[in-house]
């Protein structure tokens, strides 16, 4: 093997490492599994962003960042978040090259297993951009949590700071009376990014000449009011988000005159099986958005996994998709005082969907909303920062076979220590658990779910924080926290390189 060569397959592990990409082998024909030949490694370097939280002067803004520990890339390593929009460079004097600006980060955290917290008031925060690396990298989650006494929108706003990519679906947007709905697009790179917004509807694709090829400067972040972008009102809306050039991370922040407001995070990737978990058990309206962005239509059947089992919503046990075509359903009270998750799998020829839900609980004034969308499974681990003594729910439902996992709540941010519990969650149920408190906690804590046996489980949590009569809430699913990627053996990689 030359030099070169070895060079090579070195980079190649290197770039899977760090970005979490994972790499996939050419066939050989030898008949092994790449997959399973892969080793899972500690990725080296992790970005997320997080979005404008407010321009209400009653705002308050928290911001919990974590690692679990476990394998990290080294000894050492630091995780922080600056300001996203902030110009990083001074200007070139005498002919003299940029030089970089000291900034101030709004948070650090220095070692993993213990959750760093900061705060804002008032409607001048910007968007961040957080990095982390070495140990600090793997699983690094940070989560957002704003709480609005009054307004439109009053109520409280969780969002998971993300990574920035290319394309995102977000089926449950709206530009209906009443009803603000902002995309935030940040790009945290030092050139600018193109970004195209379609917008779809119970009848098609709308006209949104203005949304097409939005500048995004560097370093800087751009909000979007949707009903801007078409003068029809609609209800119910898929919105489609994609760079041409550049990346960029995307969110949608929901308000509402009446019913309150939250975050509403991107869909997973068209699939043809979805999973929505964690509808609160005393939610009192559930409206189910789906959209096929593909050629076909999709014939779903709709389940709710319930407690003790999964069941069909009485009136809605199949939903037709049709292309193009944004679909919506009202499914009521439909976890009657229990614990439940959507699950939707095709009925007859599969074709893929991206779905979300929106959840309503309280009545009359003192309703408040949040919203569920599709999600992936827990993964290796599963993260979500910002818990509290009280008010944290967490939803496991296992879709398929019976599946069990160990939650773990870290230290808190000012004290208290480590605890575990393990949950069989049963095939075809949705168990709802409040979540598992530090012994002696003080602060906030995270959690983390990680598999044990059996079937694949997918998660949620509730953090609600009840203010005035109105049940302020919001939900975060967990997906994989992509703490480690899957990077091939050397030789294979060479007998890739060397084709």
């Amino acid at each position: 093997m030359n030099r070169t060569t070895q060079s090579l397959i070195a980079a190649v592990a290197a770039l899977a490492a760090v970005t979490g990409f994972a790499v996939v082998n050419a066939p050989d024909g030898s008949g092994d599994d790449g997959a399973k030949a892969a080793a899972r490694l500690p990725v080296e370097r992790t970005s997320l962003l997080c979005p404008v939280p407010s321009s209400s002067d009653l705002a308050e803004t928290s911001y919990t960042a974590f690692t679990p520990e476990g394998k990290g890339s080294g000894d050492a390593g630091k995780a922080e978040l600056l300001p996203a929009t902030q110009e990083l460079t001074d200007a070139p004097k005498h002919g003299g090259k940029d030089k970089k600006k000291a900034v101030k980060p709004f948070l650090t955290q220095k070692a993993p297993g213990k959750p760093v917290t900061g705060e804002e008031s008032g409607g001048e925060s910007p968007a961040l951009l957080g990095t982390a690396d070495g140990k600090l990298a793997p699983g690094w989650t940070v989560q957002q949590t704003t709480k609005y006494s009054v307004g439109s929108g009053r109520g409280l706003q969780g969002a998971n700071c993300t990574a920035p990519d290319t394309d995102f679906w977000f089926p449950g947007a709206s530009t209906a009376k009443g009803r603000s709905d902002y995309v935030h697009l940040t790009n945290p790179d030092d050139s600018a990014a193109v970004v195209d917004i379609e917008l779809y509807g119970k009848d098609g694709a709308l006209k949104t000449e203005v949304g097409e090829a939005i500048q995004v400067q560097p370093h800087s972040s751009v909000p979007v009011l949707l009903s801007t972008l078409s003068p029809k009102e609609q209800t119910n809306l898929t919105m489609h988000v994609t760079a041409r050039s550049g990346r960029v991370a995307a969110a949608v922040q929901s308000s509402d005159d009446k019913l309150g407001g939250d975050w509403l995070p991107a869909s997973a990737d068209p699939a043809t099986r979805l999973v929505l978990p964690g509808i609160p058990k005393d939610a009192t309206s559930v409206r189910l958005v789906a959209f096929a962005p593909g050629a076909d239509d999709a014939d779903l059947k709709v389940r709710l996994a319930a407690p003790s089992g999964s069941i069909s919503p009485a009136g809605h046990a199949n939903l037709h998709v049709k292309s193009g075509m944004t679909t919506a359903v009202d499914l009521g009270d439909v976890t009657k005082g229990e614990a439940g998750s959507l699950v939707l799998t095709p009925t007859e020829d599969a074709a893929p969907v991206v779905a979300a839900l929106r959840v309503t609980r309280g009545k009359g004034a003192d309703q408040e909303t949040a919203f569920i969308p599709a999600t992936n499974t827990i993964g290796t681990r599963a993260t979500v920062a910002d818990n509290r003594a009280k008010g944290s729910t967490l939803s496991l439902v296992a879709p398929g076979g019976t599946g069990k996992v160990r939650v773990t709540a870290s230290a808190g941010s000012q004290g208290g220590s480590p605890t575990s519990k393990t949950y069989t969650v049963k095939g075809g149920t949705t168990l709802g658990v409040k979540a598992p408190v530090p012994s002696g906690l003080k602060g906030t804590y995270a959690l983390t779910v990680e598999p044990v046996s059996g079937a694949d489980v997918y998660a949620s949590r509730m953090l609600e924080d009840p203010e005035d009569g109105v049940p302020m809430f919001t939900v975060q699913t967990l997906p994989d926290d992509r703490g480690t990627v899957s990077v091939p053996k050397a030789e294979q990689d060479l007998k890739v390189l060397q084709k």
